[in-house]
């Protein structure tokens, strides 16, 4: 089978070096890549915004399946060209990918199939936005409609900052995908991502999560697109998925389909689980990065088996099964991060942290001269496994401390709140 990847993030090196692994597998290609996906897949040069050339590619290279990594291209209707040329795409059509591209699409199908999360207002301007606000009280959220690379949403503990984040969105700080604010009600609990594969009729558990999404260590600081995760979340119980399957994951299905835009690809719920239990916070239709480098950590399966059947309806028919093992990985990321990240520093002793077991996904990276560069804001992800959440800390940040990189920096607390249930429980 040939295989067309399409992205360049760490999510992309991950799904790379765990497709390289499928006896299945004839030839992958990957559009663009990175110097790590290199490693297991020919790179193409290409714009993704163009279609016909993406589909022209596929037919030249007798691609067999095409499996989309980032949200931006799903949006934009890729995966509805491919499939109208009759290529196999692994990744939902641009309607059903509204599930990310819109929080406020989400939000209206939580309210019509009475699937539990945040109650929540939509808003074109500042003003009625900001009188909403002045009504609820804080601490409250605000978000920014459409796509915002996981930067358009803000935590609001004080009016002030409410206010600040609705100017944000409606002065352009995130271009279109500010045109429309959903202010929604502050939950609390414990935070867990929560990931299907979906073929339009079966939806097949595929794991979980916990993501660090703040800056800093002890969770400070601005939100990023994420700093670090761990799989499986413990806060996630067979009794708890379950429930998440009944309540969120199932009514999400049939609300898709009866609207004709039933779901392909992989549906990522994050979850706030409070003592009543999960409650939708947002939908992402593409694995979560850096979830997604945890979950291809532990997977025995065959992924390319999986992400085929559910790019042709035969989820069915198959499984997922599971090392018993956590996986931590931890992302070092560019100094300036989530602002203006540094560019073009030179990173040293890859090698060397991958020596002894670790895994290191290239995020944001390049070849200049001879030397790898940095040239994103997350740079690596620093990936290691082990028998509980501690020896898996331990190990990903032994070999975080092998690369030589003084322009980079990463948190140093992946997984604490997990590392403190271990050690209670010693």
């Amino acid at each position: 089978m040939n295989v067309l990847l399409i992205g360049s993030g760490g999510r992309e090196h991950a799904l790379a070096w765990k497709i390289a692994q499928s006896p299945m597998l004839g030839s992958l290609f990957a559009a663009p890549g990175n110097p790590g996906i290199a490693d297991h897949a020919d790179l193409v040069a290409i714009d993704l915004t163009d279609h016909q050339a993406v589909t022209a590619l596929c037919r030249d290279k007798a691609i067999d399946l095409v499996v989309v990594g980032p949200e931006a291209p799903l949006v934009d209707g890729l995966a509805d060209t491919l499939a109208a040329a009759g290529i196999k795409v692994f990744g939902p059509s641009a309607k059903a990918a509204q599930l990310e591209g819109s929080k406020g699409f989400t939000k209206d199908l939580c309210a019509r199939q009475d699937i539990p999360t945040a109650a929540y207002e939509r808003f074109n301007n500042a003003p009625k936005a900001k009188a909403y606000v002045r009504t609820q009280g804080v601490p409250i959220v605000i978000k920014a409609d459409g796509l915002a690379a996981g930067k358009g949403v803000t935590v609001a503990m004080t009016l002030e900052e409410a206010f600040d984040a609705i100017e944000d969105c409606f002065e352009g700080a995130y271009g279109e995908a500010g045109a429309e604010v959903v202010v929604e009600e502050f939950l609390t609990g414990e935070e867990a991502s929560f990931f299907c594969l979906c073929d339009g009729e079966t939806a097949l558990p595929f794991g979980t999560a916990q993501d660090h999404k703040r800056v800093g260590d002890g969770d400070t600081g601005p939100n990023t697109g994420g700093m670090g995760a761990y799989s499986p979340a413990p806060v996630m119980t067979e009794d708890l998925i379950a429930q998440t399957m009944r309540d969120i994951i199932e009514p999400t299905m049939r609300g898709m389909a009866e609207m004709g835009a039933p779901f392909s690809g992989v549906l990522y719920a994050g979850l706030m689980i409070d003592e009543t239990g999960p409650k939708l916070i947002e939908y992402n239709v593409r694995f979560g990065d850096p979830e997604c480098q945890v979950l291809m950590m532990r997977l025995k399966d065959d992924i390319l088996v999986l992400l085929s059947a559910a790019a042709s309806g035969g989820l069915k028919h198959v499984s997922a099964r599971w090392s018993d093992e956590t996986a931590l990985t931890v992302v070092m990321a560019a100094e300036g991060y989530p602002g203006t990240p540094r560019k073009g520093t030179v990173i040293a002793g890859v090698d060397k942290a991958e020596a002894d077991g670790a895994k290191v996904f290239h995020a944001g990276t390049a070849v200049k001269d001879g030397a790898l560069v940095a040239t994103g804001g997350r740079v690596l992800n620093v990936t290691a496994s082990g028998e509980d959440v501690q020896t898996a800390q331990a190990r990903a940040y032994a070999a975080v401390d092998l690369i030589d990189w003084p322009g980079g920096f990463c948190r140093r607390d992946i997984g604490w709140r997990a590392v403190a249930r271990e050690r209670n429980l010693d």
